[in-house]
């Protein structure tokens, strides 16, 4: 089940850098957010937290709680990515301001980033 979130995570976050190479910030930005929301919740189960669901809040909060505070699984410049990236998504979403280009590649290297040593980290333990 964790190689079938983490495929998702490698989908969606494929899906985003399309989106952004077709100047398409706002789907960016959405695909971004969830591919590393899935990479996140693999790095949890992998550690043996599990809460049976996918929710937002508490994926967030597990994350930079148990993996990032306690345990020092993954270096604290990313306990707040998934926390902000979901505003940056909100804002593409639901709000009528449009995410911008600048905004996207940074966000888009950040998501890539994690989602990659999340990857590394998994397929060591």
């Amino acid at each position: 089940m964790e190689l079938d979130y983490l495929n998702k995570a490698k989908e969606n976050i494929n899906a985003a850098q399309i989106c952004f190479d077709n100047c398409l910030y706002n789907a960016c930005a959405n695909r971004m957010y969830y591919a590393l929301l899935q990479a996140v919740f693999v790095a949890l189960k992998s550690r043996g937290i599990d809460r049976g669901k996918i929710d937002h809040k508490r994926v967030q909060a597990d994350f930079a709680e148990k993996l990032i505070k306690r345990q020092k699984v993954y270096p604290t410049q990313y306990k707040s990515y998934l926390s902000s990236m979901q505003l940056i998504r909100n804002k593409a979403d639901y709000l009528q301001d449009s995410i911008t280009q600048k905004v996207a590649n940074r966000w888009l290297y950040r998501a890539k980033d994690l989602i990659e040593l999340i990857e590394r980290k998994v397929k060591d333990d």
